[in-house]
């Protein structure tokens, strides 16, 4: 199996798994820790099947979706996603993590301008309490890109 680009929160999702089991965030973790051992058909699966538990404009639920769409190698169906997931009313975990994954799936589609605006603004505002200076280090990757 190809390695898969997991989702960098993979420390935050793992950390959720000492947390009470059986919340859906519990469930989600669970999704993701074991993502390196489940075909990209499955994971998806899994991940749309516990995202439609929630509203279908609930941001943490889009986030997973963007997120697992991200992780197959489907960026053009991830974009969608994490637009829609920032738009909502994201919790302050998951919303700088979304800001850098919809800016690496822009820089992934060619679309290196709006990621480094992207980038841009989370730098400008400082090092994140939940993903700290990781949008400033991946700015610097799209800059590189820009030339």
């Amino acid at each position: 199996m190809p390695e898969r680009n997991v989702c960098q929160t993979q420390d935050w999702y793992s950390s959720m798994s000492n947390q009470e089991t059986g919340t859906w965030d519990e469930r989600v973790a669970r999704i993701w820790a074991d993502a390196p051992n489940t075909p990209d058909d499955e994971l998806l699966r899994k991940i749309e099947t516990i995202a439609a538990e929630r509203a279908d404009d609930d941001p943490a639920a889009l986030y997973e979706l963007g997120s697992v769409h991200d992780s197959v190698g489907s960026e053009h169906d991830a974009e969608p996603y994490y637009r829609r997931a920032l738009a909502g009313n994201l919790d302050r975990r998951r919303r700088p993590q979304t800001i850098i994954q919809l800016a690496s799936t822009l820089r992934n589609l060619g679309q290196l301008e709006e990621s480094a605006a992207l980038l841009t603004a989370m730098s400008d505002a400082g090092p994140d309490p939940v993903v700290g200076d990781a949008g400033t280090a991946f700015l610097a990757l799209v800059l590189i890109d820009l030339g």
